[in-house]
């Protein structure tokens, strides 16, 4: 009978090694936690700066002007379907799509929760952003060609990139140390990248928007990141799901094997 609780001691402590093995360590600067305020220091300077000084935003405009004046119908077709695919909405369902079939098909718990935190984390931080800078989206009266006139005081930094910004991260996370992580790092580049452009182009944002936009959310995923190596073993050690459904299965064998 004294044995009893050493035994239901020593299985805890074995489920909750699994787990803590399960879940994968992100790689992170050593000083995590001040290269995100470092660079969120970066975003409210430059944001700051284009609100302060009238002719940053004149010269700005004019890079949307120039777009809006050489429309190209191909370039037009992209930037719209770009519009559409980053907008929250398709956003949202994107990440929920790739997030259940981590859950349900790969059956990993932890990686379709680690996919969903970094892929929302850009939206949250260009919010943050947004609500603080507070900056007017250019005028599309103004532009030769307004493919999608959009106005309101939510343009500094573009949420579209950033969340292009942070699904690429996502993406990168989830395949790093397979032969698709370079792969997968250079096309979520140039995604993001074509995300930019494309807000520019359809003259929603000014250039320095989407700049912050990367800015923003590099500053999100390190944050995250040091959080997550830290707290995620523990947080997910003590959930009843464990790591997932990839876990349970040598939890299970263990504690038969202890009780045999």
């Amino acid at each position: 009978m004294r044995s009893l609780p050493k035994q239901n001691t020593s299985t805890e402590g074995r489920a909750s090694a699994v787990v803590r093995h399960s879940v994968p360590l992100l790689p992170q600067p050593r000083y995590w936690l001040l290269w995100g305020i470092a660079l969120a220091a970066v975003v409210l300077a430059i944001g700051f700066s284009v609100q302060a000084v009238a002719g940053l935003t004149t010269n700005e405009f004019g890079v949307d002007q120039e777009l809006s004046r050489h429309h190209v119908g191909a370039l037009t077709t992209v930037a719209m379907a770009l519009n559409f695919l980053f907008a929250p909405v398709a956003g949202v369902c994107i990440v929920l799509v790739i997030g259940l079939y981590l859950f349900l098909v790969r059956k990993s718990f932890v990686r379709a929760a680690m996919f969903v935190l970094f892929a929302c984390s850009g939206w949250v931080a260009s919010e943050a952003f947004k609500l603080i800078v507070a900056r007017h989206r250019p005028n599309p009266a103004l532009l030769f060609d307004p493919l999608t006139p959009e106005t309101g005081s939510n343009s500094f930094p573009s949420g579209h990139t950033a969340f292009a910004v942070a699904l690429a991260f996502a993406l990168y996370l989830l395949v790093r140390g397979t032969r698709w992580g370079v792969i997968t790092a250079w096309a979520g580049a140039v995604m993001a990248v074509v995300v930019a452009w494309s807000r520019i182009y359809i003259g929603v944002h000014y250039p320095s928007d989407v700049v912050a936009s990367f800015l923003a959310t590099s500053a999100a995923v390190i944050v995250l990141a040091g959080l997550w190596n830290r707290y995620a073993p523990q947080v997910f050690a003590r959930l009843p799901l464990g790591a997932g459904s990839e876990s349970t299965a040598p939890v299970a064998a263990a504690t038969q094997a202890h009780g045999s």
